[in-house]
């Protein structure tokens, strides 16, 4: 009888493949001693737990005992989940794109005993079709080669090694301005869809970085035409299909151009990155849509991700009863049994629902063709929405992944802390301030994050992209709450990740710690992936960090970060997107000083004024800021009660003592 070793696990990903009949194991030493000790290649499997094509290779391969005796026989199989172990994803993902193969989920490599490299793909058919070979042959012709030709796989293998081993030495440094992140953004803009908005073509994926570049661009030049990018994009998705209309949260992607049909999952950090883009162009805009969809988001939040601890959730299945969206869509007929004819009629005229369906011949609720709705209608459809809510809860749901991932929750955290701050909703900081002390209290070892939690099981030691996410979740938290605990974790958190993840030839951080299982390699990726990268985030953690502390030295780690990376960057900068919203930082950043008595009164109408390029610093006298900081020679003139500064480099404004007057000091573009 196969042992399958997945049974022990917690990541849900891993126990959907418990009862598979291949001899699964977890990634760790034991597996990779196995292989050694049997001479067998390993078979590496990473998917995760809303990934659609990896249920369908599980269906149609891993599930089927004639294919898994021939995994059995010629392997030893490793199953990884890429959201608990990020890392190993990260080494093997740059193998297939080295190797020239277009990457993707599930990610199927063929490795050594020692767990190098030799060849690999992503989604596999069973059977042999559309000029892709069938599962099993690969199988065979891998094991064939292994055991008759090693010296094809060596060659081939150390060949990949080198590639990946091999490290970008800046040959200089790469000088990057203001005008350089101008002409990228015109470049940028010019490849966004007019009609249904985001970047052309399909599918269409949220690519949150580049529309918070766009933004940044927007408040850098003062042109509206790169914030009317981003805000059409947003509309156009808040009322796609990709938007649940019905629970709220939006799916990971749209397979077509008009944000119509989603891929149905959905993501934690997808929903993280659009709540703060929504709450900045609610705020420049009055577009209610976008504070609607905020609103509607967070309480998709509240509802269906969160865990009893008070932290989130990592994703919601596509699939449920083993199709993709049967869960979301709705038949016209469903529609008028659940509200009667007429308010059938009124809903589904809305909301594009009738007989022949738009998906299958089913309907994904959209409200992409405009119609004219008063206050009213709104709030009649809002009551309808509520009764279809109801009743899909009846449904069987879709999985829930419910591990709790350091980074994922910090993207949210701080987006949690920011919008809510932003939009005044102090229960949107209360979410961040419970998820918050999960991760600080049940994550931790020690003064060191770990990775994933689930079952009171902790995969440890985190990673930088933990720390990264959850001292900039700290920076926002301090930034709304103005409590300096926050501000003590996020200084602490950033010495631990320099003593352990420092990169010192390049400046930024490897994604493993220095005492974590030994790799093959150790990642150090400085791409953008759905999410920024963590040499980014770190970037303007320390920049911000520069000033709440009162210590030059992160802005002088802070300019040897960015010297280091642009310059593994410079051949990718489209790659690069978050990187490059950082040096916008770093070239604008908006010191907000709030000094004496008043000085948190002042800072809370500071936190009303879009967060992307500001900082703000409480004092309640001159003793509490920096010995050199410019505004001490600016107290003299300020009244006894205390006052605002608006501070950039060495500059800082004279005493603003009206919150009034805060608008039109922070609103010159180009500062």
């Amino acid at each position: 009888m196969p042992e399958n070793r997945l049974a022990r696990e917690t990541s849900p990903y891993l126990i959907q493949h418990k009862d598979n009949p291949v001899e699964w194991w977890p990634w760790g030493p034991e597996a990779l001693a196995e292989a050694k000790r049997l001479g067998k290649p390993i078979l590496l499997s990473v998917g995760y737990a809303a990934c659609h094509w990896c249920h369908v290779m599980a269906y149609e391969s891993f599930e089927d005992q004639a294919t898994a005796a021939v995994m059995n026989e010629l392997f030893v199989n490793i199953k990884v989940d890429r959201e608990e172990r990020p890392e190993i994803d990260e080494i093997y993902m740059s193998s297939l794109h080295h190797l020239g193969e277009q990457g993707g989920w599930p990610l199927t490599m063929f490795l050594t005993p020692k767990g190098e490299p030799i060849w690999g793909g992503t989604y596999f058919p069973k059977e042999s079709r559309f000029g892709r070979p069938a599962f099993t042959d690969v199988l065979r012709e891998i094991a064939r080669i292994f055991r008759e030709e090693p010296q094809k796989i060596e060659a081939s293998r150390a060949a990949l090694h080198e590639r990946l081993a091999a490290r970008a030495r800046p040959q200089g440094k790469v000088v990057l301005g203001r005008t350089e992140l101008d002409e990228i953004a015109q470049r940028i803009g010019g490849l966004f869809d007019p009609v249904h908005g985001g970047l052309r073509g399909a599918p269409k994926f949220p690519q949150c970085g580049i529309l918070e570049l766009m933004w940044r661009a927007g408040e850098r030049t003062g042109e509206s035409r790169y914030f009317a990018l981003v805000e059409h994009a947003l509309s156009r998705m808040g009322e796609g299909g990709i938007y649940d209309h019905v629970g709220g949260g939006f799916a990971r992607y749209s397979v077509d151009e008009r944000w119509l049909v989603p891929h149905f999952e959905k993501m934690l950090y997808d929903n993280a990155q659009l709540l703060e883009l929504l709450a900045l162009a609610y705020v420049r805009s009055g577009n209610s849509l976008f504070r609607t969809r905020a609103e509607e988001t967070v309480g998709w939040l509240a509802r269906e991700m969160t865990t009893a601890g008070g932290a989130f959730a990592s994703s919601l299945d596509a699939d449920s009863e083993g199709e993709e969206g049967k869960f979301y869509v709705w038949s016209a007929e469903e529609i008028e049994r659940a509200l009667g004819k007429g308010d059938a009629e009124f809903f589904s005229a809305h909301y594009d629902v009738s007989s022949e369906g738009n998906f299958e011949g089913r309907n994904i609720l959209n409200r992409s063709k405009h119609l004219p709705r008063s206050m009213e209608d709104e709030a009649r459809l809002a009551s309808l929405r509520a009764k279809l809510l109801k009743l899909r809860g009846s449904r069987v749901r879709p999985g829930l992944d419910d591990k709790v991932l350091a980074d994922w929750n910090g993207l949210m955290i701080a987006a949690l802390a920011n919008a809510g701050a932003l939009l005044d909703e102090s229960a949107w900081i209360a979410q961040a301030r419970r998820a918050f002390r999960f991760v600080a209290e049940s994550m931790t070892r020690g003064e060191r994050l770990g990775h994933s939690w689930r079952g009171g099981r902790l995969v440890f030691p985190g990673l930088s992209s933990d720390f990264a996410a959850m001292i900039r979740a700290a920076i926002a938290l301090h930034q709304s709450t103005g409590e300096g605990t926050y501000l003590n974790r996020a200084i602490a958190w950033t010495a631990v990740l320099e003593r352990h993840h420092a990169d010192t030839e390049t400046g930024g951080y490897f994604l493993t710690a220095n005492d974590a299982e030994g790799l093959i390699v150790r990642p150090a990726q400085t791409r953008d992936d759905a999410q920024p990268n963590p040499n980014a985030l770190m970037a303007q953690n320390l920049v911000r960090l520069a000033v709440l502390a009162g210590d030059d030295s992160y802005r002088v780690r802070a300019d040897r970060l960015f010297d280091g990376v642009l310059a593994l960057a410079a051949d990718n900068l489209f790659g690069h997107t978050a990187l490059l919203s950082a040096l916008d930082l770093r070239l604008r950043h908006k010191e907000i000083v709030a000094v004496g008595p008043r000085a948190e009164e002042f800072a809370r109408a500071a936190l009303k004024f879009p967060f992307l390029d500001r900082t703000i610093v409480r004092a309640k006298n001159a003793d509490a800021l920096p010995e050199h900081h410019p505004a001490r020679a600016m107290l003299a003139s300020a009244p006894k009660a205390g006052a605002l500064f608006i501070c950039r480099g060495e500059r800082c404004s004279l005493p603003i003592t009206d919150p009034n007057q805060l608008a039109a000091a922070t609103a010159a573009p180009g500062d």
